[in-house]
Parts: structure tokens; sequence; C-alpha cells
């Protein structure tokens, strides 16, 4: 897949200076493969990249020319792998082990989005009775899926699960942090990802489509298994991961600060377009 990412933010005045980072180029890893990628950003500048502590690619950069809008391209081709099932190599006991806990402790701590809250643990309790890792992580995937309302507006950006639990509704960040909420209640190590999401499952190669930012989770098995609880389903050839982290906050697409006017107005357009 081919995709096109632009965030152009609009200043109500000039801005002096400005201090950026973009998390926005696609990852390689043994499900995908970024097979050519580019980022640009207007004014221009030569970003610093850099992978973070999470393994997501960052381009840093800063701007000291004065400037009233701020335009960042990221464009990128990408070969996706095929949905894979969930499949427990451990149990209970292992995921419970000091080995786990210690080596992926920090996907299992509350953090600003996901923190701990007695409605999510009971939930998670009732869900786990039910068998084994792999059946408790489809089956809290899928109470996400069936019990909350995709409403866009309905939320904002600082949505912790919590609120998404007591009220039912949100979007895809929504559905991930809550699902993240109760799997990590599990005793589950999971992660918060983002990327795109092509919105056709029957297109054809060669159209181009108005794809959408999307996010998902990655819950810890043995192996790491991607799963999309906005769509009730599995992560696969249509998603393009791009970041990885604890929630929202390790991987915003493009934050900074600056000097000057306040910020008016952000547009967001994503084109994908399936190539083969």
């Amino acid at each position: 897949m081919r995709v096109e990412h632009t965030s152009r933010y609009r200043y109500r005045s000039e801005v002096r200076s400005s201090y950026n980072e973009a998390r926005m180029t696609a990852m390689t890893t043994p499900e995908q493969q970024t097979i050519e990628s580019n980022l640009s950003v207007e004014p221009r500048c030569r970003p610093f990249r850099y992978t973070d502590y999470w393994g997501t690619v960052v381009h840093a950069f800063d701007l000291h020319a004065p400037h009233a809008e701020l335009r960042v391209d990221a464009v990128a081709v990408v070969e996706t792998g095929d949905t894979r099932p969930v499949e427990a190599t451990l149990g209970w006991d292992d995921l419970a082990g000091p080995k786990v806990r210690d080596s992926l402790g920090e996907y299992l701590e509350a953090t600003a989005y996901v923190p701990d809250d007695s409605g999510v643990a009971e939930l998670a309790a009732e869900l786990r009775a039910g068998g084994g890792p792999a059946a408790a992580v489809e089956a809290a995937a899928g109470w996400v899926s069936d019990n909350v309302s995709y409403a866009k507006g309905a939320t904002k950006v600082s949505t912790s699960c919590t609120e998404v639990f007591d009220r039912r509704v949100g979007v895809c960040q929504d559905y991930a942090h809550l699902t993240l909420g109760v799997l990590r209640a599990m005793g589950i190590p999971a992660r918060y990802v983002s990327g795109y999401l092509h919105p056709r499952p029957d297109a054809v190669p060669g159209d181009s489509v108005v794809g959408e930012s999307h996010a998902w989770v990655e819950a810890w098995l043995g192996p790491w298994h991607g799963l999309d609880p906005t769509h009730a389903g599995l992560a696969g050839a249509r998603h393009v991961l791009v970041a990885r982290g604890r929630d929202y906050a390790d991987v915003p697409p493009l934050k900074g600060v600056y000097r000057g006017g306040q910020a008016e107005d952000l547009e967001v357009s994503v084109v994908v377009t399936r190539l083969s």
C-alpha cells in the first residue's frame, strides 16, 4: 500500500520559532516491510531522524524563521502482513511470573490514559474467568467492540479509559485505551498502536481512497498479537503500523512547542492506495 499523510497547522499570527517531533513513518517489523518512505516539512528544514525507546521512527525538527503555517507530508510504500490468529504459548502462571513482569512491566502499569479502575478490573476478572489467555484477549476486544458506540466528537484527545468505560462511547483511540485497561487488569501485557487503516476490504489495485489515522492494540501472549476492537477483528493486511507505546501519549503523529501566535486550525488528510 501507498500512504500519503499531510498535517497542516495554521496560526492566527506568525510564529517566531517552533520545536517539533513527527511520528508519521511506517515501521519495518517481521510482519510489515516499509519499502520506501519520505517526510518533508514546509517551511523547509532538515529533520533529524531517530528511533525512540518504543521502537518508533521519529523526525525531530525546529524552525527559527517566522511562519504562519506548518505543513508536514509523509509518504510511504508498505508491504503489510496477513492476519495472524491469536494463540497463547504461555499460561496465566507464566504471565504472572517475574520474567514477564520484569521484561514487560511497562505494558502492565497504569498510565494517565489507562488508569487503574475498579469497574474495569471487575470486568477483566469476569472475562478472564472464561478460559485461557488467548480466549481472554479475544473476549476483552470483543466486549469493547460490542459495548462501546463509535461517535466522532463525543470524546477528547485527553479522554481516559475510565471515562470511556463509564460513558460507553468514543473513537478508535478510546476503544484502544479501554481494551488496554481490560487486558492489563487481566495481567496481560498490552500496548497501544497507531497507524493507518485502509477503509475498504474489497479495494482493487490502483484505487486511491480517503483513508484514516487509526489506533488498535497488541497483546503479548508469548508473541505479540494485534487486535482492532473498533472493527471487531484482528490487525492484518489493511493496517499500516506507524508507532507503538503505552498509550496515546507515546505516539502522537505530530507534537511540539512554539513561540508566537495561537494555533487556529489543524487539517489532516490521509490517502491510501492499494498497489497489489
